[in-house]
């Protein structure tokens, strides 16, 4: 298990969701141009605004600390600390206006996540998860919901269009052993899941910035993630997740993702 997470580590996150959260809040639902990345994924002035004062901030305080961002790409990638930011997590619901994007901040310590945000800053909603401190919404602990029963069990995922090939067939082998399957959210389907909400989070084709975060938010509120194989997520990582509120139900979702029946 990672070490406990300094609390200047956290107290800095926060400030830097805060800095973020103010650029993001002053673009939404206001008229903006939308560019597509060459992975046709769209990007907007507020992910680049963000994403710039975030690492201004870092580089200010943290100057030997690496940094891992969507946009801006990576300095110092090996360093024995690094952060990494993906200013908002739903681009696509940003500039549809709605409220269900986040900014995720991780804190790797050694390739491993021990600190984690997920923001919603339109919301005022906060998920933060470091190693020895659990997990937190809005300040007050929170902790995944006991599923044991798969069947019973409310899945999530973005969009059915992350799964091609056999990743499709392997989510719906999943998604037809569920109690009912539920679309969109992004970042903030993991936040609903370690406040108890919802039971599984499924999804492919994940960058290093879109799930490092939620390493310590899930974990930390008692819920399981790992990837597809059923190992720890770090940067190596295939971009495959499943997340479990109930770990009881993690090992049972995982067979069936490699093709086990219910």
């Amino acid at each position: 298990m990672p070490t406990a997470c300094p609390q200047a580590y956290i107290d800095f996150a926060h400030a830097l969701a805060d800095a973020s959260g103010g650029i993001i809040r002053g673009h939404f639902r206001t008229p903006f141009a939308v560019e597509d990345k060459p992975d046709a994924s769209p990007v907007t002035v507020a992910d680049r605004e963000a994403e710039r004062a975030m690492r201004a901030m870092i580089a200010d305080r943290y100057p030997r600390h690496g940094i891992v961002g969507e946009e801006f790409g990576n300095e110092r990638p090996d360093s024995p600390e690094v952060w990494v930011l993906d200013p908002i997590d739903g681009t696509r619901a940003f500039v549809a206006g709605k409220p269900i994007f986040g900014t995720l901040i991780a804190l790797l310590r050694d390739a491993r996540p021990v600190l984690g945000i997920v923001d919603q800053p339109v919301l005022g909603e906060r998920w933060v998860g470091a190693a020895g401190a659990g997990s937190r919404f809005c300040g007050q602990a929170v902790a995944t919901r006991g599923c044991a029963d798969i069947a019973r069990a409310i899945l999530n995922t973005t969009s059915p269009e992350l799964f091609q090939g056999a990743d499709r067939d392997a989510f719906g082998r999943l998604s037809r052993s569920v109690r009912s399957t539920g679309y969109g959210g992004d970042c903030y389907a993991y936040g609903l899941l370690a406040s108890g909400h919802i039971d599984l989070v499924v999804e492919a084709g994940l960058k290093t910035y879109d799930f490092c975060a939620l390493v310590p938010v899930v974990e930390g509120a008692g819920g399981r993630i790992t990837d597809w194989r059923g190992e720890a997520l770090g940067p190596r990582s295939d971009g495959r997740v499943i997340a479990a509120g109930d770990p009881r139900i993690h090992e049972e979702a995982l067979e069936l993702l490699a093709g086990g029946t219910n």
